[in-house]
């Protein structure tokens, strides 16, 4: 695996594992438990150590999927990322929000935590207020967000004593929403990691004719082409998230890829 570096201390897997719909989207499901569990617990074996999660996804149950499948793993050698939801953004609802998060998880600590998405209606200062607490406590490394505009990352920058490690948002091939807004230029200028989920654009990435083009070329999939694009940018990570053994695996190909500068301004010109 490879790594970048974090603007505070430490470091950072550039592929991590997202999981969102692992046991249910918004609510809790069953169905395929052993399967998830199963797939997480693989997925760590290949070297995914970031493991990203939230307290919506599932209704909780994807953190605890995530919890029981990392049992056996040493928590020290794992990265893992959880998220408040907007709902629970008042400073004392931050805080057991966290409790509850790592209950589930089965953890005395997370790596990360983010507010994943903003909420006009409650006070940004006093969010981190809570936040910056927990990280005082030992129960959280770092903090981050995530869905937040420029400015509303400057204003998070200026209300935590904590420092802001990353923005997580949708960026790939094929959105370049955050690229087009400032965010993306404001991280790489500031030390702050643009977190790239949804890599795959919901597939539209697969379906360009330009990365399944540049893909035949090296012999390498849609989806090797697109986090290779991703990860070679400074200060950008990506989660991908699959819940098969096969795309896991072929997924790590990305860190191999050699592709000339030209075949990267064409994809960069995708956008």
């Amino acid at each position: 695996m490879e790594y970048k570096q974090l603007h505070t201390s430490g470091k950072i897997p550039v592929l991590g594992l997202g999981t969102w719909t692992v046991g249910g989207s918004m609510s809790p499901s069953h169905a395929k438990d052993g399967h998830y569990l199963e797939i997480i617990r693989h997925a760590v074996a290949l070297g995914y150590t970031h493991i990203d999660t939230a307290e919506i996804y599932g209704g909780g149950h994807t953190e605890e999927l995530v919890g029981n499948a990392l049992d056996n793993f040493p928590r020290d050698e794992l990265f893992i990322t959880t998220k408040v939801w907007h709902t629970h953004l008042r400073k004392e609802q931050v805080i057991h929000a966290l409790d509850g998060s790592l209950k589930r998880l089965k953890m005395d600590y997370v790596d990360l935590y983010l507010i994943h998405w903003p909420n006009s209606q409650i006070p940004l200062d006093e969010t981190f207020e809570g936040l910056n607490r927990l990280v005082q406590k030992g129960k959280v490394r770092h903090l981050g967000v995530s869905n937040f505009n420029l400015a509303q990352m400057k204003l998070a920058q200026e209300v935590s004593a904590t420092p802001i490690i990353t923005n997580q948002v949708p960026y790939s091939l094929t959105n370049r929403r955050y690229q087009e807004n400032g965010v993306l230029e404001y991280c790489q200028q500031n030390g702050i990691l643009l977190t790239a989920y949804t890599p795959f654009d919901r597939g539209a990435v697969f379906r360009n004719k330009v990365v399944q083009k540049i893909a035949q070329k090296y012999t390498a999939t849609p989806a090797q082409i697109s986090l290779y694009w991703l990860i070679r940018q400074p200060s950008v990570i990506t989660i991908p998230m699959s819940s098969n053994p096969d795309h896991l695996a072929a997924n790590l190909g990305a860190l191999d890829l050699k592709i000339t500068p030209e075949d990267e301004k064409k994809l960069d010109g995708l956008g």
